[in-house]
C-alpha cells in the first residue's frame, strides 16, 4: 500500500514567501512565493516520486467555528497576509495541480484538523506530514511521523515518537496537555502563568495528565503551582479543547483512496507558468527531469491566470507599505528544501 504525504499548504507557502523576499517578473508581478513553491515541488517530485507516494496539499478554508465559539480571540493576534502574497496564491494552487498533487480543503476547517481526520480515516497507510506545527505532534505514532523543514534549508528532519519526547519531554499522547499548560502564542492561546516547557513536561511525566492532576491536586508538591492549576482548571479544559485536533471527517464526507491519488506532472503546464513569470532556473530544472515529448506543442498564450497577481500601483499602497525601490529581479538564488 502506497504511503501518504500530507502537506500543510499555507505553512509551506508562508515559509517560502519569507525565505525569498524580493523577486518579480519583468512586468512587476510578485513571484517570490511562487518560485519557492516551485522549488519545493521539484524536491518533492525527486524525493517522493509519484509512482511510490500519494497524498495531498491541505489548505485552511474559512474560520474554525468550533474554536471561535470557545475562544473568540483565537488567532486574533495574527496579522492579515501581505497583499503581494495573496496575489500569488491562485498561481501557487495551479502550480501544485500541475505537479499532479490533489488539493484538499473543507469550509470552516483548518488544515491541521483535516490532516488529523485524514490520518484517522486512512489508518492502514504510513503517513508523513510536512509541517513544523507543534499541534500535529499529537498525531505521531508508529505509522505517522512529521517531516520538519530543516533550519539549514537542506531538507527535512524526521520527527517520530522518540523525537517528540526529545524535543518536548513528553510523548505524542501528552502533547495536548503540554500545549494546554504552556499555551501557544502563535494561536493566541495563553497557558498557565509561570508554567513553561520544563515545568509542563515534569508535571505530565510525574502526574500523567491534566485530568489526573485535577482529580488529585495533592499529587503536585509545589503549593503555589498546585493552586495555579486548580484555579486555572476551567482555562486548562478550554485549552485542551482548542488544541485537540478533530478526528472525524466533515459531516457528509465520503472519502476514498482515489481523492489522494497523485498524477504525473504536467511538465508543459509547469513550464508555461515558469516562463510567464520569468523563473528561468525553474525551467532549467524542468529541462533536466522532463522527457522531451513533454514540451511538444507548447502553448504560446497561457490563460490569464496572472491577472490576480498584478501588483497595486505604489500610490494605492498604504503609507507603511510603500513599494520598495525597483531592483533587478533574479531567480538565480539557491533555495533548497
Amino acid at each position: 500500500m502506497r504511503s501518504l504525504i500530507l502537506i500543510d499548504s499555507y505553512a509551506q507557502i508562508f515559509r517560502g514567501y519569507f525565505a525569498v523576499r524580493v523577486l518579480t517578473s519583468h512586468d512587476g508581478t510578485p513571484t517570490n512565493a511562487v518560485f519557492a513553491m516551485a522549488k519545493f515541488l521539484l524536491k518533492l517530485h525527486a524525493d517522493y516520486p509519484v509512482d511510490a507516494f500519494d497524498g495531498a496539499f491541505v489548505f485552511d478554508l474559512g474560520k474554525p467555528a468550533h474554536r471561535l465559539e470557545l475562544a473568540p480571540d483565537y488567532k486574533a493576534n495574527r496579522p492579515p497576509a501581505p497583499p503581494d502574497l495573496n496575489a500569488q496564491v491562485p498561481i501557487i494552487r495551479d502550480l501544485i495541480r500541475a505537479f499532479g498533487w490533489p488539493l484538499f480543503e473543507q469550509q470552516a476547517w483548518e488544515a491541521d484538523d483535516l490532516i488529523s481526520a485524514l490520518v484517522n480515516a486512512f489508518s492502514e497507510r504510513e503517513i508523513r506530514i510536512i509541517s513544523a506545527d507543534k499541534d500535529l505532534a499529537q498525531l505521531i505514532n508508529e505509522r505517522v511521523a512529521m517531516l520538519i523543514p530543516s533550519r539549514s534549508g537542506t531538507g527535512f528532519e524526521l520527527r517520530d515518537e522518540a523525537a517528540v519526547v526529545e524535543k518536548f519531554g513528553v510523548p505524542p499522547s501528552g502533547i495536548i496537555d503540554y500545549l494546554a499548560l504552556v499555551g501557544d502564542t502563535a494561536d493566541n492561546i495563553p497557558g498557565i502563568e509561570g508554567v513553561g516547557p520544563k515545568t509542563a513536561a515534569k508535571l505530565i511525566s510525574e502526574c500523567g495528565s491534566i485530568d489526573a492532576i485535577l482529580a488529585n491536586p495533592a499529587s503536585v508538591a509545589n503549593e503555589n503551582l498546585r493552586r495555579k492549576l486548580v484555579d486555572g482548571a476551567e482555562h486548562l479544559r478550554k485549552n485542551q479543547a482548542l488544541v485537540r485536533l478533530l478526528r472525524e471527517p466533515p459531516a457528509g464526507a465520503n472519502w476514498s483512496d482515489a481523492m489522494l491519488e497523485r498524477t504525473a506532472p504536467d511538465f508543459r503546464r509547469i513550464r508555461e507558468l515558469a516562463a510567464k513569470l520569468d523563473l528561468s532556473s525553474v525551467i532549467r530544472d524542468l529541462d533536466k527531469i522532463a522527457p522531451e515529448s513533454a514540451f511538444e506543442d507548447t502553448c504560446d498564450d497561457p490563460d490569464d491566470l496572472f491577472a490576480a497577481a498584478k501588483p497595486a500601483k505604489p500610490e494605492e499602497a498604504p503609507a507603511a507599505e510603500k513599494a520598495p525601490e525597483k531592483k533587478p529581479a533574479s531567480d538565480q538564488m539557491e533555495f533548497d528544501f
